[in-house]
C-alpha cells in the first residue's frame, strides 16, 4: 500500500502540524492534492496532548507525525538570549510568537530531510507574520526547499474564507477539532507566552472575555499575600531561582518553568496591544507571558546597578531595537542576527548579581539588588549624608560647560523676541 501510495502521491510533504482547526483541515487538503504528508510537531512548551494530536494526524491519513521536544533548546537559544538583550516590540510585545520560530523551522528542516521531503508546509494565514518568519528560515536552511503555503493559494483561500469554512470543512472529512464558531479566536501557545487574535479580538475596543485567557489567573482572583523570589544573573543569563521558602532552581529549562509558575498564579504579564506587523498591516494580539516578563524586568532592574552608562545606552539604542526587530521579522537566520548577538554577548559580560522580586495581583516589582562582582555604584560618593571621594563643588565647572551652548541659544532667542 506504501508503494502505491508513493506512486501515485505528488511529492512528498512535511507539515507544521498543530492538531488544531487549521493545520489539521491543511493536512486533509494536501492529502486530498495528491500528496504524501509527514507532519511535524514541535514541544516548545504548549500545553498540547501530543500522543492524542498525533494519533488525530495518523488518523486523517499522514503516513507520520513526529514530536520533537525543543523545550530546552529553545529556553537557552532563544528565550535567555532575549532577556539578555531586553528584546522587546514596540516597547511592549517580549516576541513571545517569534521566539519560537526558528527552532521550529530548524526542527522541521531535519525531519523534511530525513523523510525525503521535497516541499515543507505550514498553517500561517497570507497576511500574518508568521509566514514570513518560517518561509525565511526554511529558505535560509535548504534553498532548495519548497514551500506549499495553502492561505496564499487561490485553490485554498477562495474555497475557504475563514474559521467558519473550516469548521465546516473539519465536519465534513471527520476532522476533531477544539475551536467552536462561538470562540473561534486564533491561539499560539508555548513556553514563553500564549497570543490571542482574530474573531471578536478583531475589533481593539472590544474587551477581551475572562474566560479567554489561558495561562495567568486575572489579577482580581490573584492571591491576597504577595509572592518573592530572587533571580540570579551571570553575564546578563539568568542562572538561578530562590523562592521565598528557600527552593532553589538552576536548571535553565527548570528556572524558566517556575519563573513562569510563579508569574502565572500570581496575574503577571498580561498584554493587550495594536502591533505594526512586517508585511504593513496593523493587528490587535493579546499575549500572557509570564516567566519571561519577570525575568526580563529583573535583568533591566541589575543591569542599573553593574552595567556602564555609555555601554547600556548603546545597547538599548542599537542593540535591543535592532535585534527585537530582527526576531519580529523573521530573520533569525542572518548574519546581522550573528553580529548583534556577538554584541549583546560583549555587553553582558559585568551583568553578574542578584534581584530581589515580588509578584502581586498581576504586577511584578523589584525589592532590590546587589552585587558581589560589580562595583559602579558606589554608596558613599552618591549619598546625601556624607561628602565621600566627589566633591560637590566640582560640579560647578561640569555646569558651566554644559551651559555653554544654551546660553548662547537663550541669547539668540532673547535678541529676536521669542519666547523660550
Amino acid at each position: 500500500m506504501a508503494t502505491e501510495i508513493q506512486t501515485m502521491s505528488k511529492g512528498k510533504v512535511c507539515l507544521a502540524y498543530s492538531g488544531g482547526l487549521d493545520t489539521s483541515c491543511i493536512l486533509a487538503w494536501l492529502l486530498e492534492q495528491g500528496y504524501e504528508v509527514v507532519c511535524y510537531m514541535a514541544d516548545v512548551g504548549q500545553e498540547e496532548d501530543f500522543e492524542a494530536a498525533k494519533v488525530k494526524a495518523k488518523k486523517i491519513g499522514a503516513s507520520a507525525c513526529y514530536v520533537d521536544d525543543l523545550r530546552k533548546e529553545f529556553v537557552d537559544q532563544l528565550c535567555f538570549p532575549a532577556i539578555q538583550c531586553n528584546a522587546i516590540y514596540e516597547n511592549v510585545y517580549l516576541l513571545g510568537t517569534s521566539l519560537a520560530r526558528p527552532v521550529i523551522a530548524r526542527g522541521q528542516m531535519a525531519i523534511a530531510k530525513k523523510e525525503g521531503c521535497f516541499a515543507v508546509s505550514h498553517g500561517c494565514t497570507g497576511k500574518g507574520n508568521d509566514q514570513v518568519r518560517f518561509e525565511l528560515a526554511f529558505y535560509a536552511l535548504d534553498p532548495k526547499i519548497k514551500v506549499i503555503a495553502p492561505w496564499r493559494d487561490p485553490i485554498f483561500y477562495e474555497r475557504f474564507k475563514g474559521r467558519n469554512d473550516l469548521l465546516d470543512y473539519a465536519a465534513q472529512q471527520g476532522v476533531p477539532v477544539s475551536q467552536t464558531k462561538s470562540k473561534p479566536w486564533s491561539m499560539d501557545e508555548n513556553l514563553a507566552h500564549c497570543s490571542y487574535e482574530a474573531g471578536i479580538l478583531e475589533d481593539p475596543d472590544v474587551t477581551p472575555p475572562k474566560d479567554m485567557w489561558k495561562l495567568t489567573v486575572d489579577p482580581e482572583d490573584a492571591p491576597e499575600k504577595p509572592e518573592d523570589f530572587t533571580v540570579f544573573f551571570e553575564k546578563g543569563l539568568p542562572v538561578k531561582i530562590v523562592e521565598q521558602n528557600g527552593t532553589e532552581t538552576t536548571d535553565s529549562l527548570e528556572l524558566f518553568l517556575k519563573a513562569n509558575a510563579i508569574a502565572r498564579r500570581n496575574g503577571v504579564g498580561r498584554i493587550d496591544i495594536v502591533e505594526n506587523r512586517f508585511i504593513g498591516l496593523k493587528s490587535r494580539g493579546c499575549y500572557e507571558t509570564p516567566g519571561l516578563t519577570c525575568l526580563r524586568n529583573a535583568h533591566v532592574d541589575l543591569e542599573g546597578l553593574v552595567l556602564d552608562r555609555e555601554v547600556r545606552a548603546l545597547r538599548d539604542q542599537f542593540l535591543t531595537f535592532n535585534y527585537a526587530k530582527i526576531l519580529y521579522n523573521g530573520l533569525y537566520f542572518s548574519p546581522e542576527r550573528e553580529f548583534l548577538e556577538d554584541a549583546i554577548i560583549s555587553s553582558q559580560k559585568n551583568v553578574n548579581g542578584q534581584v530581589r522580586c515580588r509578584c502581586y495581583k498581576g504586577s511584578f516589582t523589584v525589592l532590590g539588588r546587589s552585587s558581589e562582582t560589580e562595583k559602579l555604584y558606589d554608596m558613599s560618593e552618591s549619598s546625601m549624608d556624607e561628602i565621600g571621594d566627589f566633591a560637590p563643588s566640582e560640579t560647578t565647572g561640569f555646569i558651566s560647560v554644559q551651559a555653554i551652548r544654551l546660553k548662547k541659544y537663550g541669547l539668540k532667542k532673547q535678541e529676536a523676541g521669542e519666547a523660550l
